[in-house]
């Protein structure tokens, strides 16, 4: 091999330094710094710098700068690589040795300046090996010390990364809601509520200008991550999850679970009810498919367990496993009559007040988050100007800046009166217990010349199953409507997310 001390060798200069070194001001730069000064001072030129920082050593052979290192040894473009210390070419021994064996096979030199390592002699090699061992010891011993950290933090309740989940942030060390996204993620439960698809959700807020936490548009996948969590509902849970491959993970034993009480964002029913559906949703793994002929359908179940089913022209629900059957005309004349005894309850007036005073909070405070964000993007076009008066940005790079917030201000400023209004009619429509009384009773009424779709969407609203025995008949409610709903002429989402039309109920409730 060549020695070390010949002069204008050519040479490269290896940087990782891990995030955490970083972060404590052990910075890139000074390591590149570092060896340049030692090439100067042998004589030896520079030919390329290859910067893995922030990459993890437990194994940096795949990385794209190792690779372009290992090519430029076989042309003999580099004869020699400076580093630091030899923890910063790998913390693996297996990947040291393969680097050592790659090194010797094209006659080039590995260089660290702490410990002072020459690869050209024999006890350098075994030196150079000694030290792998020891440092891929360490890098078992800083990983068991940061699982152990891990572990204890989950078991405190304590955050592990700093991350909050969508809707809060860490302030002294509790969570706590943010309420310009706990509003927005309000909607989001109200919409899939309604229409049942994560896409359309997505969609919804997007038209709407809303944007995630890192400013990017919204997805299924991240539609799904904020409703599955169960922060929503008052209870954080965290390090779940372990990785088991590059994309791969897997759960971790409920007892390393982390788990911290919050603030709810929306009713623990209205969680359950949600992921209810995305559970069904995954078992069925389809979309949910157009509405149902009869008014029962898929509510109406046999005392045995068994669903009960309408075959073609039959006037009667039908269980297949045990042969129940029952009229449709007396199951619904059965539920009507049920119906009214649920709206007329005096506790549940009290529970639908409350439940309308909240959706009016609700409402109100997503309304001033979309105002806020009116506003920041305003701010963000007007430095993208100013940028480009300034010469600071090229013309190409201002319509990429300007183009996409501009997009983003039309569709704030286009649902902007949509929000308004529906903050004004529940203010204008807000009922006194009397009211309310009124007009359950005058739904109740009406039921009888009501259209089938609006019949279905209020038992959708109000009950969950409906068990059919012999001779005995039972009702589930999922729980009390919110006031608004009984309001005249109050509009309400129709089969599709979105659309409006009058005189009815809500599809399902805003809880």
């Amino acid at each position: 091999m060549k020695d070390n001390s010949v002069l204008n060798k050519s040479v490269g200069i290896w940087i990782r330094v891990s995030t955490e070194d970083q972060a404590q001001g052990d910075s890139p730069a000074h390591h590149e710094d570092r060896a340049r000064s030692y090439a100067k001072s042998r004589g030896w030129e520079v030919k390329e710098v290859y910067d893995l920082a922030g990459q993890s050593g437990k194994a940096v052979m795949q990385n794209p700068e190792a690779r372009r290192m290992m090519k430029d040894i076989e042309s003999g473009h580099i004869t020699g690589l400076v580093f630091s210390k030899l923890a910063r070419l790998s913390r693996n021994r297996r990947e040291l040795e393969m680097f050592s064996d790659h090194f010797r096979k094209y006659q080039a030199d590995l260089i660290s300046l702490s410990e002072a390592i020459d690869t050209s002699t024999a006890g350098g090699r075994m030196f150079f090996h000694l030290l792998g061992v020891f440092a891929q010891w360490e890098r078992e011993e800083i990983t068991e010390r940061v699982e152990a950290s891990v572990l204890t933090r989950a078991k405190l309740g304590k955050s592990i990364n700093g991350s909050a989940p969508y809707g809060y942030h860490w302030k002294d060390r509790k969570l706590v809601v943010k309420p310009e996204e706990a509003a927005i993620r309000r909607k989001a439960y109200e919409l899939f509520l309604s229409c049942r698809r994560k896409g359309q959700v997505a969609k919804e807020l997007n038209a709407a200008g809303y944007r995630t936490r890192e400013g990017a548009i919204w997805r299924d996948t991240s539609i799904a991550r904020i409703l599955e969590d169960p922060s929503a509902k008052g209870i954080y849970v965290f390090n779940t999850m372990r990785h088991t491959g590059s994309w791969r993970k897997e759960p971790k034993p409920e007892s390393e679970w982390g788990k911290v009480e919050c603030e709810a964002i929306v009713p623990e029913a209205q969680w359950n009810q949600a992921s209810q559906i995305m559970e069904e949703q995954l078992k069925a793994w389809k979309k949910p498919g157009k509405p149902p002929v009869h008014l029962f359908s898929g509510l109406a179940h046999c005392s045995c367990g068994a669903k009960m089913y309408v075959s073609n022209k039959s006037p009667k629900y039908f269980c297949r496993k045990c042969r129940n059957k029952f009229p449709i005309e007396d199951l619904e004349k059965f539920v009507h009559r049920e119906l009214k005894g649920y709206f007329g309850q005096p506790e549940e007036v009290a529970s639908r007040l409350q439940e309308a005073d909240r959706n009016l909070t609700e409402k109100s405070a997503l309304l001033e988050t979309h105002r806020h964000e009116i506003q920041k993007v305003k701010e963000s076009m007007r430095l993208t100007e100013q940028l480009y008066l300034d010469k600071q940005i090229s013309g190409d790079g201002f319509r990429r800046m300007y183009s996409p917030a501009e997009e983003r201000l039309t569709q704030l400023e286009k649902e902007l009166p949509k929000l308004e209004a529906e903050v004004d009619f529940l203010k204008v429509n807000r009922l006194s217990a009397d009211d309310l009384l009124h007009e359950a009773t005058s739904q109740y009424e009406r039921w009888p010349k009501m259209p089938t779709d609006d019949k279905r969407r209020i038992v959708e609203a109000l009950i969950e199953k409906v068990i059919i025995g012999d001779g005995e008949m039972e009702i589930k409610f999922c729980y009390p409507l919110v006031s608004e709903e009984l309001c005249k002429n109050q509009q309400r989402l129709g089969p599709g997310c979105g659309e409006k039309q009058s005189n009815g109920f809500m599809g399902r409730p805003n809880q």
